[in-house]
């Protein structure tokens, strides 16, 4: 639930970047520095909360970092001008950057080994939840009662917050660990010549994938509009594409335990790069309605296979640091994502040149997992031998 919440506050904040296109008379360029400071307040919100998760728990941060974006979402809807509405997204997204490393660790280490990739799949697979919930409150709230209105529902987490507080304990791995070490040791450890090679492979992985998917998706619905479709309309073609979601989430939660981490991380980013040239091609109304399901489908099976790859290769000690850093890493990718997509746009370059961008960082992506990364299906990464990797 926590998770689907994360996903509902991003999808909103897509779609009432269309409508403030409107309301406000916002620029391309300005609505990409609304995304890119949220993004900016992710960064910092996963490396901070990745290291503090393991100095004082999972369940802590994660309650914490769930009131921070609640709230801060609340308060965005009053806000009285692009400034201030910029400076509550940053708060907004530093809660939602230091939930989602932080949740993901903590479901990782609370499963076995034979189930633990496909569990972090099917928990990534409520993110097409949220958005699914985003799309529908922005197409009947915001075209009725407006954007503000869709940001107060966003602050409704917050009530599941206390639940949370009292219903979920930290995982038994953590709680066997009494020695908790610094964070100077922990990032050093990170980056010791044990995980050195595995760490550069998961930063460029997190980079990739983030940078086009923030590029790609939170641009969706503007990009839509700017393809001749009214607000209705797009938001309409956006909840049909986030449906797509949950299958390609099934698919590889199901593919990750029978043919590995690297199998589904590289088929999957492969597709998804064709799938985001033929986007930004599509020549048809048709041809642009299915190709955004098919990115949608594998964009996000994808998303799913790298939360549950990036824990394992960590042990507990470092662990939430460790994932922290790499999602803190990709999250710059997701400030120059959208940034890059309103700046090109309002120098009118065409749709298809800029999703061709996303295509080769997504192969690039896919490629460094092919030759660099290692396996981690069932492995366990307290037990890892030095030097591996």
């Amino acid at each position: 639930m926590s998770w689907l919440f994360d996903a509902m506050d991003v999808g909103l904040v897509s779609f009432v970047i269309a409508a403030l296109t409107v309301e406000w008379q916002l620029s391309a360029e300005q609505g990409g520095v609304l995304t890119a400071v949220n993004s900016i307040g992710m960064a910092v919100g996963a490396a901070v909360s990745g290291a503090l998760a393991d100095r004082y728990g999972r369940r802590n941060i994660l309650v914490a970092t769930l009131l921070i974006f609640s709230v801060a979402n609340g308060l965005s809807a009053f806000a009285v001008g692009f400034a201030m509405l910029c400076a509550l997204r940053f708060v907004v997204g530093f809660g939602l950057g230091g939930e989602l490393p932080v949740a993901s660790t903590l479901v990782s280490e609370s499963m076995p080994a034979r189930d633990r990739g496909r569990a972090v799949v099917l928990l990534e697979s409520f993110w097409a939840g949220g958005w699914l919930i985003a799309a529908l409150i922005s197409y009947f709230v915001i075209p009725t009662y407006g954007w503000r209105i869709a940001l107060i529902i966003g602050a409704l987490p917050a009530l599941y917050a206390i639940y949370l507080r009292r219903s979920i304990e930290d995982s038994p791995k953590f709680d066997r660990r009494k020695a908790r070490l610094p964070f100077r040791r922990r990032f050093a450890s990170i980056w010791s010549a044990k995980h050195a090679g595995q760490t550069a492979a998961l930063w460029v992985l997190w980079f990739t994938v983030v940078f086009s998917y923030y590029g790609m998706f939170l641009w969706l619905p503007t990009v839509m509009v700017k393809m001749g479709f009214d607000l209705v309309r797009s938001f309409e073609y956006v909840l049909i594409m986030t449906l797509a979601q949950l299958p390609g989430y099934f698919t590889a939660a199901y593919l990750i335990e029978r043919f590995g981490r690297k199998f589904v991380l590289v088929v999957y980013l492969l597709l998804t790069a064709a799938c985001a040239a033929w986007f930004g091609n599509a020549p048809t109304e048709g041809a642009l309605l299915a190709a955004g399901i098919s990115l949608s489908f594998f964009n996000l099976g994808a998303w799913g296979a790298m939360y549950a790859y990036t824990p394992e290769l960590y042990p507990t000690d470092i662990r939430a640091t460790g994932v922290g850093m790499a999602a803190s890493f990709g999250r710059i990718g997701g400030v120059i994502g959208p940034y890059l997509v309103g700046l090109l746009m309002d120098r009118e370059v065409a749709i298809g040149s800029i999703f061709m961008i996303f295509f080769v960082a997504i192969v690039i992506g896919a490629l460094t997992v092919l030759f660099l990364a290692r396996e981690t299906k069932e492995t366990d990464p307290d037990a890892v031998p030095a030097g591996a990797g």
